[in-house]
Order: structure tokens, then C-alpha cells, then sequence
């Protein structure tokens, strides 16, 4: 069996050498960007998209009032869990400020949109999608890779202990199980981060989160059985776990980890750790554009229609470089992240 691959050193021929004392690589791939008027803000694009998500969210509330007290309302749940999955993605951009350039309207829309709405700290997200950023798939640096249930990595898988030693040796087959807790992870991590030294207002964030959650649970004790409201909390929030787990797992899962010490540069750093997803419109909709995950890694404030045209400048341009460049389907992603969970398993099984 192959070992997962762990990038130790990405040496740079001579003469790439001497261009980087010029100026590094990155910079002549971002001026042909901005050349290109890729950076520009789109705000048609995301007026006719959140709105979008936002008739769908209240289209789903008229809908959950209009059934009342029925078994019907678990399509209901199902539907909600798609429009959570897309405010989410409206999050993301927010956070990157694709939408707004300037800070404070990205905050307030973040605010709205990650603490009332979904339940989650827009604070705690973004500080650690902030780590995930700088070094992504590090194993000590980027905590969306850090060792918790999952092992990311065979050192990781050797020093599991409790919970992740046993989970560990099947984690393969209990990754996408596992994925329909990852909305009540999210909404538990963010109250445990409300007492952290990094979150800048903790009242204001608490008290939005409370909110969000006395309307969710009231509205849903209020108009169902207990039974009902129960059936419909796991699976509204089952099937938004899943869905953010196949949005962002595609992205980085089964691509090179990188080891302390490993010195690369800011262009080879994005690009080898992540990993493009093929598809069309239909991808870039249910993917919120994150399937072109190199050009969103390197150009994070990038709009989301713009990715699809950067994708073809950067492929092209490392491929002058001779800078390795991953792209698959859908499917196919998520089989070499499953296969890569399962090889960094291996020691764990030997136990």
C-alpha cells in the first residue's frame, strides 16, 4: 500500500532560483490576475445569489408554518439543510470579504448571516479559517487537520489516543457518519470559543447565538410533537453536516500534508496542498465556487464568478513553472480522500 504523501522539501531548479531574487513567483501570477480584472468586486452576482438563498430560506419558514404538525415537514427539514449549506458559503465569501471590500459591512453581514441565522460564531470561523489559510494541510499549523476524531496523518494516527485510536482504525468507512454531527459541532465550538482570548466580542456573538437557537428550538417545539421536532432536528442538521463535509472535503482531504520544518513558498504552498474540482454551473452552485480551491487558496477576496476564468491563467502558469496542479471530479475526490484516510489508519489497525 502507498504511503500518503508528506511534502519534506519541493526543491526549485537553479534558474526558477534566480528568478524568485527577482521577485517572487506568486507576484507575476497576481499581476496577470489583476490584469485580467479578476479582482474586481461583483455586486450583481451576489445580490441575485443571496437574495436567491434568502427567498429559499423564507419560502422554507411559510412552508414549515403551512404544514404545522406533520411527518411531512422532514422534506421540509431536508430542503432547509440545502439553504443552510448555501448560507454558510454566503458566510465564507463574507468572511474573505469577496462581497465588501471594506471591513465593517463584511463583519455585520457575517454577523447576520453565520450567528442568527445558522448558529455558528462568525468570530471563532473566521479566526480558524484565517490559520487554515496561512498553512493549509500543516499538520501542526492548520487546526482544520488537527487531531481530534480524525487522524490526518500516520505521526498523527501513531500518537492517537481515547476516541481517535478507535475511530482511527475505521475512520475511512465512518467519515461521511461522522459528517452528520458536523452542524452541532460547529454550534458547540462556537459557545467553547465565546470564553476564548481570540474572540473579539464575546457578549455581542453569545447573545446572537442565543437568539438563534431559542427562535430554532422554540419555533420547532412550538409548531411540532416532541417526536417530530426531534425526527426534524436530525435531519435538518444531518444533512447540513454532510453537505458542508462534501463541499470542503474535496478541497484539501488526501492531498500532501506538510511537515515542520518544510520551507515552500506562498504560490507552491497553495497550489500542492489543494486540489480543483471539475464540474459546471451545476458544481459551482452546490459548491459555492470553492471547487476551484488553488485560485480561492491564492486569491481568497476573489469573487466567486471570477475563479472559473483564474483557474485557466493559474494552471497555465504553473504549468510553465512545473509546478505540480491537481484536478478531478467530484467523485473522484472524495475517493482519494477516503483512501487517504484509510492508508493514514493503517498503523491503528496494526495495534
Amino acid at each position: 500500500m502507498a504511503n500518503p504523501t508528506v511534502i519534506t522539501d519541493v526543491p526549485l531548479p537553479r534558474e526558477k532560483e534566480k528568478s524568485r531574487e527577482r521577485g517572487s513567483d506568486f507576484s507575476e501570477l497576481s499581476r496577470r490576475i489583476s490584469e485580467a480584472g479578476l479582482l474586481r468586486r461583483r455586486p450583481l452576482y451576489y445580490s441575485v445569489r443571496f437574495g436567491t438563498v434568502a427567498l429559499a430560506l423564507a419560502g422554507g419558514v411559510i412552508a414549515f408554518v403551512v404544514l404545522g404538525d406533520s411527518w411531512s415537514q422532514l422534506i421540509v427539514a431536508a430542503a432547509l439543510a440545502l439553504v443552510f449549506g448555501q448560507l454558510g458559503l454566503a458566510a465564507h465569501d463574507l468572511a474573505h470579504r469577496q462581497v465588501f471590500s471594506r471591513r465593517r459591512p463584511s463583519e455585520i453581514g457575517g454577523l447576520l448571516v453565520a450567528n442568527v441565522l445558522l448558529g455558528m460564531s462568525y468570530g471563532w470561523w473566521m479566526n480558524k479559517h484565517t490559520r487554515h489559510h496561512a498553512n493549509p494541510n500543516h499538520e501542526k499549523k492548520d487546526p482544520d487537520v488537527a487531531p481530534d476524531i480524525i487522524v490526518w496523518s500516520r505521526r498523527q494516527a501513531r500518537q492517537a489516543k481515547g476516541p481517535a485510536r478507535f475511530i482511527g482504525k475505521h475512520q475511512a468507512a465512518l467519515f461521511f457518519p461522522l459528517l452528520t454531527l458536523e452542524g452541532l459541532n460547529l454550534s458547540v465550538s462556537s459557545f467553547r470559543a465565546l470564553r476564548g482570548p481570540s474572540m473579539k466580542r464575546p457578549l455581542l456573538e453569545g447573545a446572537l447565538l442565543v437568539a438563534h437557537f431559542a427562535v430554532y428550538f422554540g419555533g420547532l417545539f412550538l409548531v411540532l410533537s416532541p417526536a417530530r421536532a426531534l425526527a426534524f432536528i436530525a435531519v435538518h442538521q444531518g444533512l447540513f453536516g454532510i453537505y458542508l463535509g462534501c463541499v470542503f472535503a474535496p478541497n484539501h482531504k488526501g492531498m500532501p500534508m506538510i511537515e515542520e520544518g518544510t520551507e515552500l513558498d506562498f504560490l507552491r504552498r497553495q497550489v500542492l496542498t489543494s486540489r480543483n474540482v471539475d464540474g459546471g454551473a451545476v458544481t459551482d452552485v452546490f459548491m459555492g465556487g470553492l471547487n476551484h480551491q488553488i485560485e480561492h487558496h491564492l486569491f481568497p477576496s476573489m469573487p466567486t464568478p471570477a475563479l472559473r476564468e483564474a483557474q485557466v491563467i493559474t494552471e497555465r502558469y504553473c504549468a510553465e513553472l512545473g509546478i505540480p496542479y491537481r484536478r478531478t471530479g467530484l467523485l473522484a475526490s472524495h475517493r482519494e480522500a477516503l483512501r487517504h484516510l484509510r492508508q493514514v489508519g493503517e498503523p491503528l489497525r496494526r495495534r
